[in-house]
C-alpha cells in the first residue's frame, strides 16, 4: 500500500488523545520538579519550550488502538518523553548546537557541563518513573531502547567526515539512534496485547522514515520553519542519506568540493550552499525521499493488522505527517 501524500497537521493526529496528552505534560512537570535551583531553572526552560510530544502521542494512540488508554499509559508516555528530552540535550551538547526548536539549547543557555548532567537527570527520572509502575516489561523495553540509542549515537560520531559511509551503515545508525525510541513508544502502548508486535514494527518503520525526512530538511528546509540553521548537518560534517545517495553520481570536481568541505573545520556558507546544490543536482534529495516513502509504506502495511478505529486512523495519518512535515 503506497503511503499517503496529503500533509496532515500534528494537532489533528493528537486530537483523539488530546486530554491524555495534557495529562502527560502535567506528569512531566511533576516528575522533574525539584527544589534544587539550578535543575529547577533548566526544567523551567524545558517546559517553556514544550516540544511536539510526538512520541508520547504514539504511546497513547497505540494504547487506544489496542486496549484503551489508562493512567499507566500516561505515566509511560511521560517516561518516553523524558528519555527523548535527555537524548536531545546530550545531542545538542555533543554537537555544540545553539538552537533547538528556535530556542536556545541547554548547553548554550547554561553550559555543556550542565547539559550533560541534566540529560543524566532526566534519564534517571525516567527510570524512576518506570520502576514506580512496578511492572517489569515496560522497563525491559525502554532499557533495550536506551542502549540501542547510545550505540546509534556512537555510530553517528563514527560517521563524521567519512565519505565512504554506506547506506547500510546509515540504516543501522538511524535504526538505533531514532527508530528504536519511536518503536519502543508504540510497543509500550500495547504491552500484553496481540497488537504489540505489529505496532512495534510500525514504529520501527515510522522512525526510519522520520529520521530520513529530518535529514532531508537539512537540505531543503529553512531556519524560520525548522528552528535550526540550514545546512547544519554539513556544517557539522554529518554524513546523511541525501549526501550518501549523491556521492556515486558526483564527478571528480564535485567530489573534491565535498571533500574540501569535510576537511574544513568551519565551512563557509558558500561551501555549504555549493554542496547542497551538488546533492540536489546529483539526485540525493530525490533518492532520500524515495527511501522515506519506502519505510512509510512498510509502516502503513503493519497497520493493516490493527482494527480500524479513530486511533488507527490517527496512526495512519502520522505516517503522512512524518514524510510530509516541514519542521
Amino acid at each position: 500500500m503506497p503511503p499517503q501524500i496529503a500533509p496532515v497537521a500534528l494537532a489533528s493526529i493528537q486530537q483523539p488523545v488530546k486530554q491524555e496528552l495534557d495529562a502527560v505534560f502535567e506528569e512531566l512537570a511533576r516528575v522533574i520538579r525539584t527544589d534544587f535551583r539550578m535543575i529547577a531553572d533548566v526544567n523551567a526552560h524545558l517546559l517553556q519550550i514544550r516540544g511536539k510530544m510526538f512520541r508520547p502521542t504514539l504511546v497513547l494512540l497505540s494504547a487506544q488502538a489496542a486496549d484503551g488508554v489508562s493512567g499507566r499509559h500516561v505515566r509511560l508516555a511521560a517516561a518516553v518523553e523524558l528519555i527523548h528530552l535527555a537524548t536531545l540535550i546530550h545531542d545538542d551538547s555533543v554537537d555544540h548546537s545553539v538552537l533547538r526548536r528556535g530556542q536556545p539549547t541547554v548547553n548554550a543557555l547554561f553550559s555543556h557541563q550542565t547539559a550533560v548532567i541534566m540529560g543524566d537527570y532526566l534519564y534517571s527520572r525516567a527510570i524512576i518513573q518506570l520502576v514506580d509502575l512496578d511492572v517489569l516489561e515496560p522497563l525491559r523495553v525502554m532499557s533495550r531502547v536506551t542502549n540501542e540509542m547510545t550505540v546509534g549515537e556512537m555510530r553517528e560520531i563514527e560517521a563524521h567526515d567519512i565519505l565512504d559511509f554506506t547506506e547500510d551503515d546509515y540504516d543501522r545508525m538511524i535504526n538505533a539512534k531514532t527508530a528504536s525510541l519511536i518503536s519502543g513508544a508504540c510497543e509500550v502502548g500495547a504491552l500484553d496485547n496481540e497488537h504489540r508486535d505489529p505496532l512495534r514494527r510500525f514504529g520501527r518503520s515510522l522512525g526510519m522514515a522520520f529520521q530520513i525526512t529530518d535529514d532531508l530538511l537539512d537540505y531543503t528546509g529553512s531556519e524560520d520553519v525548522t528552528g535550526k540553521p540550514a545546512g547544519l548537518d554539513l556544517r557539522e560534517h554529518k554524513i546523511t542519506l541525501p549526501l550518501i545517495a549523491a556521492i556515486p553520481n558526483m564527478d571528480p570536481g564535485e567530489r573534491t568540493t565535498t571533500e574540501d568541505l569535510m576537511a574544513t573545520a568551519t565551512p563557509t556558507d558558500a561551501q555549504i550552499h555549493e554542496v547542497i546544490t551538488i546533492v540536489q543536482e546529483r539526485g540525493g534529495i530525490e533518492a532520500a525521499r524515495v527511501r522515506a516513502s519506502h519505510f512509510a509504506g512498510e509502516a502503513e502495511a503493519e497497520l493493516d493488522q490493527i482494527p480500524v478505529s479513530r486511533a488507527h486512523d490517527a496512526l495512519r495519518d502520522a505516517v503522512s505527517y512524518v514524510v510530509e512535515r516541514r519542521s
